[in-house]
């Protein structure tokens, strides 16, 4: 029970915590990680007799920073900054520690996490870790990597931090619309997570949902001008409207044309346009600002009938040529299903699978298994079901999909022969 506790407050907590501890380390990644590591332990060590403190966050807070100075005490690899840190450290008092450092912190984390002197993968890699708290693995997943792959990019990032002292710093205003695409990519990133999470016993992660949108907001203050950091927001707003509605009773995904319209949130979907509005005004249209309109004409019908599939095939069109990427084109398969008939979704489905970049993810067989369905053929959308199943990690995701299994299997007969599953 202990344990589950800790591991929710390292995934509810851990970011926050960890982005004051960089700032206080001076940038240093592997001390402010390895102190919190040192901190979630000692935890379990003395929450079973003293019991669990009234605010477990500033508690692993205050712990955080007593190992960190212990490490640097025991290791000074860097006497003259070893010194300094110590002496800001040394100097503040525990209860003067709240739990989690000062308001930007996590907007310094970001942008330092975003670093032009970073290659773009590692950014991502690096941002998802420190600021989602995930796992390796969870971060190898959402890159479609090898595990290794994604851990080698890590240990480069942070080397790259320390090796060129990257300050933890929000840029200068003239600096920051050079580093708006990295930090806004970064951003979505962490929404995504929070949206759809890879891996965990829930589709939904709110807190980084929330954390995603809260640095949006800041963002836009910063950069008033900028109309894909409005783009961003409204897009992140109008998905999170649907919150709600995404998962059943049962616990399983409910797709968007099932969804009860009546359970999104109306205050979130008229902020989004509001501020998509607002975008399209400045006339400097971007992905951002597509993808938020998409996102727009679902969240304006009244009812999945009303969707204006034709406009949405057209501005994934759009999207496609400014971000030529396989996911686009996947959802676009849809879109175009949508206006053209499911044969019409497989064959451009077909072109997306020839690319090989999404041989392992699981949405693109749950795409064509869809299609397949929709297009009457139930024996065949059995195999590409039962393969989505075999790579989708997410339980909703994963009862979503038996529920269609069964409905194909009844509605088909049994499973098409292994020879034909092969040849396919």
């Amino acid at each position: 029970m202990l344990g589950r506790i800790v591991e929710e407050l390292v995934r509810r907590e851990g970011p926050r915590i960890l982005a004051g501890l960089i700032g206080r380390l001076g940038g240093n990644f592997e001390l402010a990680e390895d102190a919190l590591q040192d901190a979630y332990e000692r935890a379990l060590t003395s929450w079973p007799s003293a019991g669990i403190p009234e605010r477990p966050g500033a508690w692993l807070t205050t712990v955080a920073r007593r190992c960190a100075i212990d490490r640097l005490r025991r290791l000074r690899r860097n006497a003259d900054d070893g010194d300094a840190i110590l002496e800001q450290l040394a100097a503040e008092e525990p209860e003067a520690v709240d739990d989690g450092g000062l308001p930007d912190d996590r907007l310094r984390l970001l942008f330092t996490c975003c670093h032009p002197a970073i290659a773009v993968p590692a950014q991502m890699a690096l941002a998802l870790r420190t600021l989602c708290g995930l796992s390796t693995r969870e971060i190898a997943r959402a890159f479609l990597e090898p595990e290794a792959t994604t851990a080698q990019r890590l240990v480069r990032a942070k080397k790259k931090i320390a090796e060129a002292r990257i300050p933890y710093v929000v840029p200068s205003h003239d600096e920051l619309p050079d580093r708006l695409a990295a930090v806004l990519a970064a951003i979505y990133l962490v929404f995504n997570e929070g949206y759809s999470a890879t891996e965990g016993e829930s589709l939904v992660r709110p807190g980084l949902s929330g954390e995603a949108i809260r640095l949006a907001r800041l963002l836009v203050q910063l950069l008033p001008q900028e109309p894909e950091a409005y783009g961003l927001l409204a897009l992140m707003l109008l998905h999170d409207s649907r919150r709600d509605a995404r998962v059943g009773e049962d616990g399983a995904l409910v797709p968007l044309e099932e969804q009860d319209r009546a359970r999104w949130d109306r205050t979130k979907i008229a902020e989004g346009l509001g501020l998509l509005d607002r975008a399209i005004a400045m006339r400097r249209r971007g992905p951002y600002q597509v993808q938020a309109a998409i996102a727009a004409l679902h969240a304006k019908a009244a009812t999945a009938s009303a969707t204006d599939w034709p406009q949405i095939a057209a501005l994934y069109g759009a999207l496609h040529a400014m971000m030529p990427t396989s996911i686009v084109e996947l959802n676009a398969a849809a879109a175009v299903a949508m206006v053209s008939g499911p044969e019409q979704g497989l064959a451009c489905l077909t072109r997306v699978e020839a690319g090989g970049e999404l041989g392992d993810y699981h949405l693109l067989p749950a795409a064509r298994a869809d299609l397949l369905r929709r297009a009457g053929r139930s024996r065949e959308a059995q195999v590409h079901y039962r393969l989505a199943l075999e790579r989708a990690r997410n339980p909703a995701e994963r009862l979503y999909l038996q529920r269609r299994l069964r409905e194909v299997t009844v509605a088909g007969g049994a499973e098409l022969p292994d020879q034909t599953r092969k040849s396919r």
